[in-house]
Formats: C-alpha cells, structure tokens, sequence
C-alpha cells in the first residue's frame, strides 16, 4: 500500500507580498527551499494559519526572507498573514512508518530559528 505522507514543513512563515498580477506559486526564499529540502516548482501546500484558507500550488526561488503568494493564491492571503507550507510524499507504507519529516521553524523575519 501506498501512504501520502507529510516529508517538509515550513512552519510559521510571515506573508510579506502579495503578486495578483503573476503567474501563480508561492515565492520563498531559497534558504528555506534548501533547509527543507523542496525543489523550485515543487508541489506545495499553503495553510493559512491567519485566516484559514488552505490550497495548492509549485514554490519559486526568491530572495532573503522573502515569502510572496502570487498569482490567485494572492487573494487568500495579505503581509502579514502566518503560513505553514507542507510538502508531502508518496511512499509505501513501510517506509511511512520510519519517515520523519523536516521541519523548519522560523522567526517573524522568515529566517531559520
């Protein structure tokens, strides 16, 4: 059997812009792609802690504390906003029962705690 399961979590991100006019995704600063290991383009959840809204979209490289939902995605969130961005995998089940995920917690300035 195959589980979809929680691989990277990026915890407790401040939105700092919003794009309506862009293309689509989630513009996050690289370190924090590096630190929880998700490819530019990859698939990703945005949870919006402030205001509820959850949805889909693919994560872009930008710079330095930078986290921007651009594109229809700007409409669920403003500057401001608390976001957690998760990124699951597709695994069978008993790799599932020892996968542990990465977790980046990060301060009011989206740098890494």
């Amino acid at each position: 059997m195959q589980r979809i399961m929680c691989r990277a979590k990026l915890h407790r991100l401040t939105v700092t812009e919003t794009n309506v006019n862009y293309e689509g995704s989630i513009t996050l600063d690289a370190a924090l792609l590096k630190a929880a290991d998700i490819l530019p383009h990859e698939k990703v959840q945005v949870v919006n802690i402030s205001n509820g809204h959850r949805f889909e979209t693919y994560a872009i490289e930008g710079i330095s504390g930078e986290v921007c939902l651009n594109g229809a995605a700007a409409r669920l969130a403003t500057p401001g906003d608390l976001i957690i961005v998760i990124c699951y995998t597709l695994i069978d089940e008993k790799e599932a029962k020892t996968l542990v995920p990465k977790i980046v917690h990060v301060d009011s300035h989206n740098k890494i705690k």
